[in-house]
């Protein structure tokens, strides 16, 4: 793998920098686009990297650009690395950060056998909490595309983890649609 180049600010600017203010936010998005975590913090690095060298031009809305370049990078890893992983029967056991987290991690599991376009759709609907509109303009596709991989990926999940179902079955319970 190649070397990861790192962009710090300096620390008194860092403190000002607006997408500092937003980290968490965007690991949380580059979380469940990856996966894990050691993941999402290469996500948001490569992102950032790409984002500097325009933030003249963004520098209004920074957070939607740099989402929409989450998702688009997210996208790319997927497609060069899904060759390279190797499927097996079970996952090896991880310890969980917190105890209470089952339902978070069925969930996450979930989202990781969804392909990449509607599991982008989901995190950035329902996670990032963003509307149709916003989520299309970051992915750079229609509003009825993020309405149909919505609703494509809500019914995965209904299949995926029934558990988790409201009672009426119109939802995925922690995902409202």
């Amino acid at each position: 793998m190649g070397r990861h180049r790192c962009v710090r600010l300096p620390r008194p600017a860092a403190r000002r920098h607006p997408l500092s203010q937003r980290r968490h936010a965007l690991l949380r998005t580059a979380f469940f686009l990856t996966g894990h975590a050691e993941d999402a913090e290469d996500l948001v690095q490569a992102a950032l990297i790409k984002v500097v060298p325009k933030w003249g031009r963004i520098k209004d809305n920074p957070e939607a650009y740099v989402r929409k370049v989450l998702a688009r990078e997210a996208t790319t890893r997927w497609r060069t690395r899904r060759w390279r992983e190797t499927l097996v029967d079970r996952l090896p056991e991880r310890a969980a950060a917190e105890p209470s987290l089952s339902s978070n991690l069925t969930l996450r599991h979930a989202l990781l056998r969804l392909p990449p376009r509607q599991r982008a759709v989901i995190v950035l609907r329902y996670y990032d909490d963003l509307t149709e509109r916003e989520t299309a303009a970051a992915l750079g596709v229609s509003v009825g595309t993020v309405k149909s991989q919505c609703s494509d990926a809500l019914a995965r999940l209904r299949v995926l983890i029934p558990d988790l179902a409201s009672p009426d079955g119109s939802s995925v319970a922690g995902l409202r649609g």
